[in-house]
């Protein structure tokens, strides 16, 4: 694959962009917030993020997707890292995101030295922040400034998945609505669908393209053959392993292009990416992101900052946890 050499014109813009952006973010969180109180916190976060990701490249989509899935459901209050109890299930042992959810464990090692050096100052939810950024830059994208103060919220309910977060067989009209209840243009939703579809899925996610496409029990014409034909040997009919994976995109740990490019040809793995050509509108924002890279990791990287403020708990709302997993009461 061709890699693009940005200019240093480029480069001034992207970032400027995102700067720009980040100055408009709400008031109640702030760039620098722990300055004062345990300025080691982004240095901590970033190390464990790294250490993580050599490990386990495929970590960098999955911290992505984490934060992604903690914003849209009850806004970015860490309520994705609380884990069930006896009376309710909680978000992470929902159909959405057992078992394909993981990195908890970084999180975890982040909060846990936190604790130490800087006790009860850090949320967990400013760390899946700041750890999403850094799994970003781990991935090759643009980093970014994280405005901080975020509390921790003390629910989390797998029943609130539904109708918050977009399952991969919404078409581009219901993805469009619902990414507008959050916030976001359409044009916001399609730069963000390029970045948190790194990384791999289970073959139950998008098994209907292959087998039962709107229940004729033919493959999706839409499909690319030689593609589905890969997927089908990866994926047969009826596997309910869930060791099984395939990648998103051609290129599942880097935050790329790659999800444009595959889309426009016919290799988008899910009915919720295939979609975007479906419509003028997002079709010419998939060709156009396809087409330049660059500003795609820019606006992508300003995305991030505004679903970053979903919602969010500050001052005396929620609270800090000190441990991510339960609620301090």
């Amino acid at each position: 694959m061709i890699k693009m050499r940005p200019s240093k014109l480029s480069l001034v813009s992207v970032i400027l962009s995102v700067l720009l952006f980040s100055q408009c973010v709400l008031s109640q969180l702030q760039v620098g917030f722990y300055k004062d109180t345990c300025r080691l916190v982004e240095f901590i976060v970033k190390e464990e993020v790294v250490k993580a990701i050599i490990k386990d490249r495929g970590l960098a989509a999955a911290l992505m997707r984490m934060h992604f899935h903690d914003c849209f459901v009850r806004g970015c209050d860490a309520s994705i890292l609380l884990d069930s109890i006896p009376s309710s299930i909680a978000e992470k042992d929902s159909f959405a995101n057992n078992p394909s959810l993981r990195g908890y464990e970084v999180i975890d090692n982040a909060k846990a030295r936190l604790e130490v050096v800087c006790k009860g100052v850090v949320s967990c939810a400013d760390i899946v922040a700041f750890a999403a950024r850094d799994s970003i830059e781990m991935a090759g994208g643009l980093g970014y400034d994280v405005p901080a103060g975020r509390r921790d919220g003390r629910t989390s309910l797998a029943s609130e998945i539904i109708g918050n977060l977009p399952p991969p067989t919404f078409n581009v009209d219901q993805l469009t609505q619902m990414f507008a209840n959050k916030g976001f243009t359409q044009e916001e939703m399609v730069t963000l669908s390029g970045g948190h579809t790194l990384g791999r899925s289970h073959c139950s996610s998008f098994s209907d393209r292959l087998y039962n496409f709107s229940g004729t029990l033919k493959q999706d014409a839409s499909l690319d053959p030689t593609y589905a034909a890969k997927l089908k040997q990866q994926c047969p009919q009826g596997s309910t392993d869930p060791n099984v994976v395939v990648p998103m995109t051609s290129t599942p740990s880097i935050a790329d292009a790659g999800y444009y490019i595959d889309i426009l040809a016919n290799r988008g793995l899910f009915t919720s990416d295939h979609t975007l050509l479906t419509s003028p509108a997002t079709a010419n924002q998939v060709a156009e992101n396809a087409k330049n890279p660059i500003r795609w990791m820019a606006k992508f990287a300003a995305a991030m900052v505004k679903m970053g403020q979903l919602d969010v708990l500050t001052g005396s709302e929620g609270e800090i946890r000190a441990n991510c997993r339960v609620t301090n009461s």
